[in-house]
């Protein structure tokens, strides 16, 4: 009786464990989810890949060097649902983009929205995709 009162207990123990590391996972903790940043660049890439998206956009500086930014988002499925294609962002798209930024300071941010030059909108947090005011 004592082992399966340990079993069950050791059970149930490990499905909190398993929940709170997922809960930390998607919690994207390595965000400042207070601050916004908006940068204006040129999508390098977009890893349209599981389990997050990223959309690298290259950023000049005020001195002209480039930096690249990541922008993480939801995988494929997710952004397909809320009508993100790979073919929104092709090499070149130019882009002003708003994020979280890394609280490390690292260039990259949770992708928030972004505005092509064309004035569509496209936010992957779910608001419906719309043309710039």
């Amino acid at each position: 009786m004592k082992r399966i009162r340990f079993g069950i207990l050791f059970s149930v123990a490990l499905l909190v464990a398993v929940a709170l590391v997922a809960e930390a996972h998607h919690a994207s903790v390595m965000f400042d989810s207070t601050k916004e940043i908006t940068l204006e660049g040129t999508v390098k890439e977009f890893q349209y890949t599981n389990p997050h998206s990223w959309l690298l956009v290259d950023v000049t500086n005020k001195d002209g060097s480039v930096t690249t930014w990541g922008f993480e988002a939801e995988g494929p499925s997710t952004l397909m649902q809320r009508k993100i294609r790979p073919s929104d962002f092709p090499f070149g798209t130019k882009v002003t983009i708003t994020g979280n930024p890394m609280k490390d300071g690292r260039p990259g941010a949770a992708w928030v929205k972004a505005v092509r030059a064309d004035g569509k909108v496209f936010n992957p947090r779910g608001q419906a995709s719309q043309q710039a005011q």
